[in-house]
């Protein structure tokens, strides 16, 4: 949280203590002054301030919970504003286009969908752009006259650079240095930027605050689209890198030898192995379906008895075990989460994954657990709206005076 001009020290706490409240509301949902106490470390009557500022600002509710207190009386929570304050929340995938409407607290409210042809030419950002901010507007004249954009975040399917948000590459879709948030901004004429992030560096995040995630210090999150894309949490904190470029954990090489060709120009990097173009030609369905659709329709060939797709699996099985193998040793993570297209494939090839574990994870690291993403597709769009919530979860009052109606 940065301090506004001329705060005193006392003013700066007060902020960042107004910021954790919000947070804890707007992640945990209905919650007792006293649980607020509790988790924070602050006492009641600071609580109870730092609650009657954000109610006077319109951000939270307190209601009875139903429950009776000691001293008899039906004891309060505090509660979103989720009618009130929201956010849009874009996800560029390769072959979609999502936008959504998130309120405070994390609901989906409207949300908008379309297919995104698949171009291996940087020449569809005009269309792209259009498209979402088509969304955009339609979400906001949907919205009920009083309720107000905090902003908005996007997911794209690429190198974001940290500094200012520039799509540096994306290799699925052939898009090189191209400023995709500055252009969606201007489309929507909101007259807010729109934060953007990779995709799964925010399905990361979104799967730890709000998915299969939660509680877990430390995660892994392997996204599947056509490629395979990462996120990692060290210690409550995503790991980014330098320029924002970090976790790229689908251009780890784990078949160095006879690994088949990468979109990065490299050999048997995890996703040339593991991701779409793996999947569908080991089960000799190269000429069908694409996509999510391809991608299952193997997963249920296999389950009716298809042999050829079940082998199919097994082999991508194999590698994504190695892949996760060496990840696990070297991030002791408490959690792998499997998002996207990998949510499907590891149902159907978990025993393969779970036997290169068990052969090649150090003992004392075994026990983490694999689960599939609790958000499914939506991971990547709700780390969106995470996103764009973050300023706000900062500094509540200050994101609120420069938010324009």
């Amino acid at each position: 949280m940065s301090a506004v001009k001329g705060d005193t020290p006392q003013e700066e706490i007060r902020r960042h203590h107004l910021g954790a409240v919000l947070r804890q509301v707007h992640l945990a949902g209905p919650v007792s002054r006293a649980a607020l106490a509790n988790r924070l470390g602050l006492n009641r009557s600071t609580i109870l301030a730092l609650a009657a500022r954000l109610t006077a600002a319109g951000l939270v509710c307190e209601e009875a919970s139903g429950a009776t207190g000691r001293a008899g009386r039906p004891s309060l929570v505090m509660r979103p504003e989720s009618g009130r304050w929201y956010v849009l929340a874009f996800d560029v995938a390769v072959d979609r286009l999502a936008a959504a409407r998130v309120g405070l607290g994390g609901p989906v409210l409207e949300r908008r969908e379309a297919p995104r042809r698949r171009s291996r030419y940087a020449d569809d950002l005009d269309e792209v752009v259009g498209v979402l901010a088509g969304f955009g507007r339609e979400l906001v004249d949907a919205a009920p006259r009083d309720a107000r954009c905090l902003g908005a975040g996007a997911s794209y399917c690429g190198l974001i650079r940290a500094a200012d948000g520039m799509v540096r590459l994306a290799p699925n879709v052939g898009w090189t240095d191209l400023d995709f948030a500055p252009a969606l901004s201007r489309r929507l004429g909101l007259g807010t930027p729109v934060a953007i992030g990779n995709e799964a560096h925010l399905g990361a995040l979104a799967e730890h605050e709000r998915g299969a995630g939660v509680g877990h210090r430390n995660l892994v999150y392997l996204h599947g689209d056509v490629g395979v894309g990462g996120g990692i949490i060290v210690g409550g904190r995503l790991l980014d890198g330098d320029d924002g470029y970090g976790a790229e954990l689908g251009h780890m090489v784990v078949n160095p030898f006879d690994g088949r060709p990468c979109n990065c120009g490299s050999h048997g990097c995890l996703e040339a192995e593991v991701g779409e173009a793996a999947l569908l030609e080991a089960a000799g369905r190269t000429g069908g379906p694409g996509g999510r659709a391809g991608v299952r329709a193997v997963v249920e060939a296999a389950e009716n008895g298809d042999e050829t797709a079940r082998q199919a699996l097994d082999r991508v099985g194999d590698w994504l075990g190695i892949g996760v193998a060496n990840l696990i040793n070297l991030f002791n993570p408490g959690i792998v989460v499997f998002g996207g297209t990998l949510n499907d494939i590891y149902q159907s090839a978990a025993p393969r994954i779970h036997a290169r574990v068990e052969a090649n994870v150090l003992p004392v690291s075994r026990q983490v657990e694999l689960r599939t993403s609790a958000l499914r597709d939506d991971a990547t769009l709700v780390g969106a709206a995470e996103l764009a919530f973050s300023r706000i979860l900062a500094d509540p009052l200050d994101a609120l005076a420069r938010t324009t109606p």
